[in-house]
């Protein structure tokens, strides 16, 4: 009798003690929203504390907060709108034949179950709204995978304000992607190293030896992880982080991925198909909480001012490796060089980009 009553009594203790955990979720979650309603009803609007928000766990909650704060976050006067853009947009768009194609490959980014009707008009939109911005903004130039990131704000804030959103983005986050070549980019990915030399120098001198380079991050860091993720709430958790933070938190966070799977990359050969191949596939279990306060503590300790120098010999430190001299892989839907995808190429041609290949999520150029 005493054990079954001792029993009970430990069971007890355990049903407690989940049912305090929980309160202390609900709380911290309703203490959160409470605090975004109160930044987005002050006037003026507190920006700091909806960028505190988006940055910590949980990020903004709900998708009726994102379409409150994420314009807040860009600065954006929601009382002065696009106009939706007419048919006209489509007329001679040199990019016209692209985009169609790279967006009616993107079924897979509109949520399961959605009625094909329902994603033929987001389709018919998304299409609008990419000419639309690329037509207002002459000289920014399409990559593929600029598609990721306009579907996500489609998705989330309607078809005006995803216009809106995606122009800012386009001339800030985005903009160094969007150069006639490949330069800038190349330029941010070279950021990598340099974190991971500071946090792991065993880690970072395999990644050296096998010569892998950083091209397993390049869709990582044009889509805003948004290709690559399989989960949409992980997608619009790293938007959320993202939009409240420094426009080269993605390279961050891509080391963080990197240092996550330490042990899994030393324990491959070192050979740069091995790594590449392990490194380009995102694993769907990753703690996203966990890594983006890392990410954040990356950038504070070590902020792109202390890194700038070593980023830009990044390109001569290495000059044997693939990154150096190129050739460089796609970065959209293209085709691709072995049944897995692997390692294609982009070379520039008198300021042009020509499609060679593609990497392993199917991204060119």
């Amino acid at each position: 009798m005493r054990k079954n009553k001792k029993k009970k009594q430990n069971g007890g203790v355990g049903v407690t003690g989940n049912v305090s955990v929980t309160r202390d979720l609900d709380c911290g979650r309703k203490q959160k929203l409470a605090d975004i309603h109160q930044a987005l009803i002050r006037d003026p609007v507190d920006i700091e504390t909806l960028r505190r928000a988006a940055a910590t766990k949980g990020g903004l909650l709900t998708d009726e907060l994102r379409r409150k704060v994420w314009p807040k976050l860009l600065n954006i006067n929601v009382y002065n709108l696009p106009h939706k853009p007419g048919r006209d947009v489509r007329k001679n768009h040199k990019d016209y034949n692209q985009v169609v194609l790279d967006v009616r490959r993107s079924m897979k980014r509109f949520p399961k179950g959605m009625p094909a009707s329902e994603r033929a008009v987001l389709q018919e939109q998304l299409i609008d709204i990419i000419l639309q911005v690329l037509k207002r903004n002459p000289q920014l130039h399409y990559y593929q995978g600029y598609h990721d990131v306009a579907v996500t704000l489609l998705l989330v804030v309607g078809e005006r304000m995803a216009m809106a959103m995606l122009d800012t983005l386009s001339n800030y986050h985005l903009r160094d992607f969007m150069d006639p070549t490949m330069d800038s980019t190349k330029h941010i990915l070279n950021y990598l190293m340099p974190i991971l030399e500071q946090v792991d120098v065993a880690l970072h001198d395999f990644m050296i030896r096998a010569e892998v380079g950083t091209i397993f991050a390049l869709s990582w860091l044009i889509t805003w992880y948004g290709h690559v993720l399989s989960e949409f709430k992980y997608t619009l958790r790293l938007y959320d982080f993202f939009l409240a933070s420094h426009p080269l938190m993605p390279i961050y966070l891509a080391a963080t991925i990197v240092l996550h799977r330490e042990k899994e990359v030393k324990q491959t050969e070192c050979d740069m198909a091995m790594v590449h191949h392990l490194l380009s596939r995102i694993p769907e279990d990753l703690p996203y909480e966990l890594l983006i306060g890392q990410a954040q503590d990356l950038f504070d300790q070590y902020p792109p001012s202390l890194l700038a120098k070593q980023a830009a010999l990044q390109s001569r430190k290495r000059p044997g490796s693939s990154l150096a001299q190129g050739p460089w892989p796609a970065v959209g839907e293209g085709e691709q060089d072995g049944e897995n995808g692997s390692v294609g190429a982009v070379r520039n041609t008198r300021g042009s980009r020509v499609r060679c290949g593609s990497d392993c999520n199917g991204l060119g150029t």
